[in-house]
């Protein structure tokens, strides 16, 4: 299983970023897929998950209106549209296959002015 996530950056309050994640290793277009983040000395929490097919989406409350999953089985890539982007969504962004225990090495977001 690898998990190569990309896309993250420095953004100012308010703005937006799209993250990425390339996936192999695993029949892609049959698992969830999940967005997790963790932030400095705090746990890794779930941010988002889509369905296998995507017709299903599930978001945290923090970034319920703010930030959208997709994903697309040819390529076998899953995203995360970032908008409104705050300071406290400063955090390392991982994407996992739902049902497996592997986990890319992350991007870095800094939303900061």
């Amino acid at each position: 299983v690898q998990l190569v996530e990309s896309g993250g950056g420095l953004v100012q309050p308010g703005g937006s970023l799209r993250l990425s994640c390339a996936a192999s290793g695993f029949p892609f277009s049959s698992f969830g897929m999940r967005w997790y983040r963790q932030a400095p000395g705090k746990e890794r929490e779930l941010v988002a998950h889509i369905s296998s097919d995507g017709g299903r989406t599930n978001y945290a409350d923090s970034v319920k209106g703010r930030f959208a999953i997709s994903r697309d089985n040819a390529k076998r890539t899953v995203s995360l549209q970032m908008s409104s982007l705050k300071p406290e969504d400063t955090a390392v962004y991982y994407c996992k296959a739902a049902p497996l225990p592997s986990w890319g090495q992350g991007t870095q977001v800094t939303v900061s002015s």
